[in-house]
């Protein structure tokens, strides 16, 4: 069984920051691959960024802005946001992928419950 749970939403105004975390049940190190994607109502789901055994990836909209992140030692990959827009607004859930290597970049085994970030004045 794999759980993964995010935490670190909430209401923030626009050129702000948030930090979003997702922890994982065990050891992150036996996935190939995690990752961030977002949804907002009424929009496609979205991957915001990946990261894998050495490499890191970011959609063009949060590049300069976000990076991601992990901390084997406690099993959590973080999300840093900077310079947040009303445009960042929507569900943000953590992703993981076990058993395989794929070049698909939106392929996941893996989802937690999702965090709300909402960019507001």
């Amino acid at each position: 069984q794999v759980q993964l749970v995010e935490s670190g939403g909430g209401l923030v105004q626009p050129g702000g920051s948030l930090r979003l975390s997702c922890a994982a049940s065990g050891s992150i190190a036996r996935f190939n691959a995690m990752g961030w994607h977002r949804q907002a109502p009424g929009k496609q789901r979205e991957l915001v960024a990946t990261i894998d055994s050495g490499n890191t990836y970011y959609a063009d909209s949060v590049k300069g802005r976000f990076t991601i992140s992990r901390d084997n030692a406690k099993n959590t990959v973080y999300l840093q946001m900077n310079s947040l827009k009303p445009e960042d607004t929507a569900v943000y859930h953590c992703a993981a992928r076990s058993g395989y290597v794929t070049t698909n970049r939106n392929a996941y085994n893996y989802w937690g419950q999702g965090t709300q970030v909402t960019v507001s004045s």
